[in-house]
């Protein structure tokens, strides 16, 4: 939601999923390798259906390109606040996997330049 901005188009918040996944795919990459980072998506896709029971069918595609292709049409398609608590429900079960194979200091340290902290006044709504 902090990168699809002000915006609440859940083509908009689509588009900032995979920005977030590409990013974080490039920061694990030399880390677990890409077969690694496809398989914890895929784990967090699995994982993740009840909130994302369109990407069923796409799940079983062996091509990331088009299970991610998939992904951004099916965000884009819901409600912009189904779009928001689908997409976080899939980011966070991707940061907790990766934290249970690798740990907290770790995954911290690899995901920091991709999780961008609220600002103190983001902070204060967020609490409201």
């Amino acid at each position: 939601m902090q990168r699809a901005g002000d915006a609440l188009e859940a083509s908009v918040v689509a588009e900032a999923t995979l920005g977030i996944l590409q990013q974080i795919a490039s920061q694990l990459t030399p880390v677990i390798g890409s077969r690694g980072v496809d398989a914890l998506f895929r784990r967090s896709l699995h994982l993740t259906r009840t909130f994302l029971p369109w990407l069923v069918q796409s799940e079983v595609s062996d091509d990331s390109t088009v299970l991610l292709a998939s992904l951004k049409a099916g965000l884009a398609d819901l409600e912009p606040n189904a779009a928001i608590e689908a997409s976080h429900a899939l980011l966070m079960t991707f940061t907790n996997l990766l934290t249970s194979l690798i740990g907290k200091s770790l995954t911290k340290r690899l995901l920091s330049q991709v999780w961008v902290p609220l600002s103190p006044a983001s902070e204060q709504e967020t609490k409201s």
